[in-house]
Order: structure tokens, then C-alpha cells, then sequence
């Protein structure tokens, strides 16, 4: 058999799930374990949780998924501090940035409530990024993903625990430097996609990759949020698919009224690409927090993680009090098929039906006056 269509039966065999469905949240862990019950592979992005918050959520998926596949998605991009040295960075910040966040506080009426955001809550640095690993590695994951990067000191550490690793690429180059890193599987994430994502869209990229990983089995992701969408990957050599915006209003994820309107309101058209979240490309559903940072004379955004200081106690601030035109989520293009506060499960389900349906309905044939 091809060896790209073989991936999907060694890995499911190896982690010894039901569907092929990878889901990926960054919020609290309920998300992941809601998939890994649901017969997917729930993935917890903690990258932005302290090392003590980590080693709490990979305790309790460990109580919760025993024997169940899961895993945990950190982010280790290459060019950041050494140090977690906020005040360095803050007395570094260009003064015309500063005074831009500071009327942005004052036109939309922003409290500030003293507190940091998760962007802001500690840098992003080499200090951190280790300290988290520890207590990842600690707890022997099953998966360990990583975003922005690959390095292969990281790749050798999960190795040495037993876990499998999976890199997120955006560009076929990318997908080169993971192989030599030696990962596992390889996620071909396109354009489409929320978070920090890059220019290829997802149907030119996949096949890509899919060629160049030969034995390595590679996911799916981007705008990916129906069975049509699981089919059509799967088609392109993909073991399966990664997914992330399918579950930002689901039950478990529970986001804000705020927020859930705007996620529901939006169609394939209402994301945009910016650098004002965290400084590098990150597409999100749009609001006035974006079309500020894009207006005429607003300030080019930072270099991450300066960005992340200067904006991250502000954007804090309005997710908790849900200054309705600022409110806005990481969120790709899938986003359009969005429905709200369904169960994990239910969605899951959902999505495996429509494939199955669809892989049925291309198996039989054309139907009459096709």
C-alpha cells in the first residue's frame, strides 16, 4: 500500500485512537480531554501557562484520559530573550507605541484592572520555555507538539521520555527542517488557519508536504471544520486533521457571551491576518482591535515578545471586561461553520458522519446526470 495512505492506520494503531481527528485548545484543558473521550486526540496549547499551572492540567488529564491518547502543544520560536526580564523589555518599549495603547485604553474605555493578560503574564524567553518543558518531559506525555519551531534539543528530550512529537509547518521548507529535527508527524497547516500561521493556503501546501515526509505522517490543518473537510485531506494524503475553531464555541470551551457572538457571527471572510497580538502573523476574527492596528498612522506592530508586553496587560483587560468592539479570538477561516455550545463530542461525531457519507457517496459512483 502507499505509504502515505498507510500513515493513518500505523499512527491510529500506535496511539490507538477511534477517528482521526486531532483537537488542539489553548484554553483550560477540558477542550482536549472532551476529544480524547470523544475517540480523537486532544491536544492542550499551555504555552502560554506558567510551569506550575502546567504540571496541574497534565496532572489532571492524566487522571482523567489513563490509557486514552492526548497530548500538549508548546511553543519554542528561535530569537527570544534569555531571560523572563519584563521590566528590561517595558523600559525598551518606543514611546509612540506606548501612548497608542494608552489612548486605545482611553477611547474604548478599558479599565485597568492592575492585572496582566496571558500574553503578559511572563515573557516569552529561553528561561521559560525550558521550565515548561521540564515539567512537561516530567510527566512522560504521550504527544508533545510544537509550534513555531522545531528544535531538535526539544525533540531529543521527548524522545528520551518516550513521547512521539509533532511539528506545525507552514511553508515546505519548514516541513524539511522538522524532518531533520526527527519528529513524528508533521502538521501541514495552511493560511486558512487560525493562530499564528503563514501564506501558503492549505490545499497547495498539503500535498507538499505530504510528498516530501514519505513515511511520516502528516495532518491537516487549516480551515478544516466539516467531514467534507476531513475527506478532502485524507484524499491529499493526510493521516487525519488537526482542528482548533471548530471547538472555540463548543460547551466545554465556554467562551464569554462577548465573544461567542462574535465567533458565531462570523463568516470565511470576517478573519484577518495581523501582528498586533503577539508581533508575528496570527489570524483572528476581526474587530476594532485589528482595524486600529491597520488604520492609517497606527504604529507597525513589535517583534514578539515585545508586542506580547506592550499589549498583553490591555488585551487582558478587555477579554475580562468584555469591551464588546475589542473582544476578538485567534480563529481560522473554519470559523464560518462555527456552532454554537455543542458538546465536543456531538461535533466530533458530526464531522465523522459527514465523511463517512461523503466517502460513501464517492465510492458508489456518479449518480444519475452527473
Amino acid at each position: 500500500m502507499d505509504g502515505h495512505m498507510d500513515g493513518h492506520t500505523g499512527l491510529r494503531r500506535r496511539l490507538g485512537y477511534r477517528h482521526p481527528v486531532f483537537a488542539f485548545s489553548w484554553w483550560d484543558p477540558d477542550v482536549a480531554i472532551a476529544a480524547s473521550r470523544a475517540g480523537g486526540v486532544g491536544v492542550w496549547g499551555c504555552t502560554r501557562r506558567t510551569p506550575e499551572e502546567i504540571d496541574e492540567g497534565l496532572a489532571r488529564m492524566e487522571r482523567e484520559l489513563e490509557g486514552l491518547p492526548w497530548g500538549v502543544d508548546l511553543v519554542i520560536p528561535a530569537g527570544m530573550p534569555d531571560s523572563d526580564d519584563r521590566a528590561r523589555i517595558e523600559a525598551e518599549l518606543p514611546t509612540g507605541h506606548v501612548e497608542f495603547v494608552r489612548d486605545l485604553r482611553r477611547r474604548y474605555g478599558v479599565p485597568d484592572d492592575g492585572l496582566p493578560g496571558f500574553r503578559s503574564r511572563f515573557v516569552r524567553s529561553v528561561e521559560t520555555a525550558e521550565a515548561q518543558l521540564e515539567v512537561v518531559m516530567a510527566h512522560r506525555i504521550p504527544i508533545l507538539a510544537l509550534g513555531i519551531g522545531s528544535p531538535a534539543w526539544a525533540v531529543e528530550r521527548a524522545h528520551e521520555q518516550g513521547s512521539l512529537t509533532v511539528a506545525l509547518v507552514g511553508r515546505p521548507r519548514h516541513a524539511e527542517a522538522a524532518l531533520r529535527s526527527g519528529v513524528d508527524i508533521l502538521v501541514a497547516q495552511g493560511a486558512d488557519a487560525g493562530g499564528h500561521t503563514g501564506t501558503v493556503g492549505t490545499f497547495s501546501l498539503l500535498p507538499r508536504v505530504v510528498d516530501l515526509a514519505g513515511a511520516t505522517p502528516v495532518l491537516a490543518a487549516g480551515g478544516v471544520a466539516t467531514g467534507r473537510h476531513l475527506v478532502a485531506a485524507r484524499a491529499l494524503g493526510a493521516a487525519g486533521v488537526w482542528m482548533g475553531t471548530a471547538f472555540l464555541g463548543s460547551a466545554e470551551a465556554a467562551p464569554s457571551e462577548t465573544l461567542l457572538a462574535r465567533l458565531d457571527a462570523a463568516d470565511v471572510d470576517d478573519t484577518v491576518v495581523s501582528r498586533s497580538q503577539s508581533g508575528k502573523t496570527l489570524r483572528m476574527v476581526r474587530s476594532a482591535w485589528s482595524d486600529e492596528w491597520q488604520a492609517p498612522g497606527a504604529p507597525e506592530p513589535l517583534p514578539m515578545p515585545q508586542q506580547d508586553i506592550l499589549i498583553g496587560d490591555l488585551l487582558g483587560q478587555v477579554l475580562r471586561h468584555e469591551i464588546e468592539p475589542l473582544v476578538h479570538e485567534a480563529a481560522g477561516q473554519g470559523v464560518a461553520w462555527l456552532r454554537p455550545r455543542r458538546t465536543v463530542a456531538e461535533i466530533i461525531e458530526e464531522i465523522v458522519s459527514e465523511a463517512r457519507q461523503v466517502r460513501d457517496r464517492l465510492c458508489s459512483g456518479p449518480s444519475e446526470g452527473e
